[in-house]
């Protein structure tokens, strides 16, 4: 019997070491709510790019995790967004993703920093705005 997909992150992180299973089970629903959206927007099924999916994990970590998103990554051992190209290429080795021939590890580089994308630019004024009772 194959192991739940939780399993298998948990066994991902104990053969690498490096960074602990939920960062493995956030990038791999990070890569499924970019290929989603882009169905969404598209209606075309295609492979997304390492920068889609920085994007992706971005927006699904704001939604998730709001300010707290870079305290979050930084505890799973994620501190850069190449940290996420490595565990999608864990994942991809793990036959739990795949990969085309013009992927690359380079593509995860730099593609944002946590501190700008995480705590300067997030908007505290939106969410207080929505917390707050309509008024009768």
């Amino acid at each position: 019997m194959m192991p739940d997909l939780d399993t298998r992150m948990l066994d991902v992180a104990q053969k690498y070491g490096r960074y602990r299973a939920q960062a493995y089970r956030f990038t791999f629903d990070a890569v499924k709510f970019t290929a989603d959206r882009n169905y969404l927007a598209t209606r075309e099924l295609r492979h997304v790019t390492g920068r889609e999916v920085l994007e992706g994990i971005r927006d699904l970590a704001l939604g998730r995790f709001g300010f707290m998103a870079k305290t979050v990554f930084e505890e799973w051992g994620v501190n850069v967004t190449e940290d996420f190209g490595h565990i999608v290429f864990h994942l991809v080795k793990e036959g739990i993703l795949s990969k085309t021939d013009s992927d690359r590890l380079s593509d995860f580089s730099r593609g944002f920093d946590f501190t700008d994308a995480f705590v300067r630019n997030f908007d505290w004024l939106e969410q207080f705005a929505h917390k707050r009772a309509p008024r009768s």
